[in-house]
C-alpha cells in the first residue's frame, strides 16, 4: 500500500538577513559615526564643476565660482588621508554631468548594519544624482533596503547614528515629515528602538551643520542651534557635548564638517584653530585638509564622504 503524502516539502531558512549579508553579500556595515572607518563612496568632481562660474553659481546654492582643478586636488587630498588610514575609497560611476552638487554623497545615501537606505534630495536641481549612486551600489553588491519615495525627501545628513540603538533624525529644508518617516520605519525594522527627532534649525540644513559624533561617547555641537529636547537626549545616552561657539568657524569654516576615522580621531577642515583646540581638550585626535576652494559649495569632508562600512561599536 502507498501512502501519498501531500504537502509543501521545502521550508525557508528562519535565518535573519543580517545573519548572511556579509557571505551573501558583502562587508557593508554602518552603525556610528566613528567606529574605525572600512569604506566610503565618493564622487570626484569631473566636468560638472567646470561650469560653474561666477555668473551662475548661485543657481546651485553654492557660496562662489570655483577653481575646478584646486577643487579636485583637494579632495585627493582627503583621499589619500582616507588611503593611509587603510580606508577603500570607491567612486560613484555614471554621474550627470549636469550636476555639480553630486561630489557632496552623504547627501544621497545614508548606510545602515543592512545595507544602504537611497536618499531623494530636496533640492530640485539635484534631483537624479541618486540614479548614479543607486546603480554604484548595486554594482558593489551593497543591498539597498529602501529607496524614498511618494511625497517624501531626505538627505542622508539629515540622519545621525549615535550608536546601534539610536538615531537623530532631523526635518528641515532637506527633509519633511515623509522622508524621516520612511527612514525612521527602516531603522526600526533593523532593530534601532530609540529615535531621536529634532527640528533642524532655519539657519542650517543639514544636522552636521552644528553636531557631529566624535567619539563614541562624544559629539561636537554648536549649542546655540542644538535643541535642548536633542541634546539632553544626548545626554541622557551618556554622551559629552563639546560645544564650540566660533561662529565665523562653523558657518564659514564649515568646523563641525568632520569625519571619524576611529574613536576618537578626526580629519577636519583647516582653518579653524578655536574649534580645533576645543577638540583637542577634549581629548580628540585632529587631522587638517585644506577644502578652502571645495567649501565654496557649501560643503566640506563630511558632506563628501558616504560611509560604506564602519567597524561596529559595540
Amino acid at each position: 500500500m502507498v501512502i501519498k503524502v501531500q504537502g509543501e516539502r521545502w521550508f525557508p531558512s528562519e535565518a535573519p538577513f543580517s545573519a548572511e549579508m556579509k557571505e551573501l553579500w558583502g562587508d557593508w556595515y554602518c552603525d556610528s559615526e566613528v567606529g574605525t572607518l572600512r569604506a566610503v563612496l565618493m564622487h570626484r568632481p569631473g566636468a560638472e564643476i567646470d561650469g560653474v562660474t561666477a555668473e551662475n553659481y548661485s543657481q546651485y546654492r553654492f557660496r562662489g565660482a570655483l577653481n575646478a582643478e584646486i577643487a579636485r586636488k583637494e579632495q585627493d587630498a582627503l583621499v589619500d588621508i582616507y588611503r593611509a588610514h587603510g580606508v577603500q575609497v570607491h567612486y560613484v560611476e555614471g554621474q550627470r554631468p549636469d550636476k555639480p552638487n553630486a561630489m557632496f554623497v552623504r547627501d544621497l545615501l545614508f548606510t545602515t548594519p543592512e545595507g544602504a537606505i537611497v536618499c531623494r534630495p530636496a533640492f530640485a536641481a539635484r534631483r537624479g544624482e541618486e540614479k548614479a549612486v543607486a546603480a554604484t551600489l548595486a554594482k558593489l553588491g551593497v543591498p539597498i533596503i529602501k529607496t524614498i519615495n511618494g511625497d517624501g525627501y531626505f538627505e542622508g545628513a539629515c540622519a545621525m547614528w549615535v550608536d546601534r540603538e539610536t538615531v537623530v533624525l532631523g526635518t528641515s529644508s532637506r527633509a519633511n515629515e515623509s522622508g524621516v518617516r520612511q527612514v525612521e520605519n527602516e531603522l526600526r525594522n533593523i532593530g534601532v528602538s530609540n529615535i531621536i527627532k529634532t527640528q533642524i534649525p532655519f539657519g542650517s540644513i543639514h544636522l552636521d551643520g552644528y553636531m557631529n559624533m566624535v567619539d563614541k561617547d562624544k559629539c561636537l555641537v554648536f549649542p546655540w542651534h542644538l535643541a535642548y529636547d536633542c541634546a539632553k537626549a544626548l545626554m541622557d545616552r551618556g554622551i559629552t557635548l563639546i560645544e564650540a561657539t566660533d561662529i565665523h568657524e562653523i558657518k564659514q569654516g564649515l568646523a563641525l564638517n568632520v569625519v571619524a576615522l576611529s574613536p576618537g580621531k578626526i580629519v577636519m577642515p583647516a582653518g579653524n584653530p578655536n574649534t580645533k583646540h576645543v577638540l583637542e581638550e577634549a581629548g580628540v585626535e585632529v587631522i587638517e585638509v585644506d577644502l578652502t576652494e571645495l567649501m565654496n559649495g557649501w560643503g566640506a569632508i563630511h558632506c563628501t564622504t558616504a560611509f560604506l562600512n564602519r567597524d561596529p561599536m559595540r
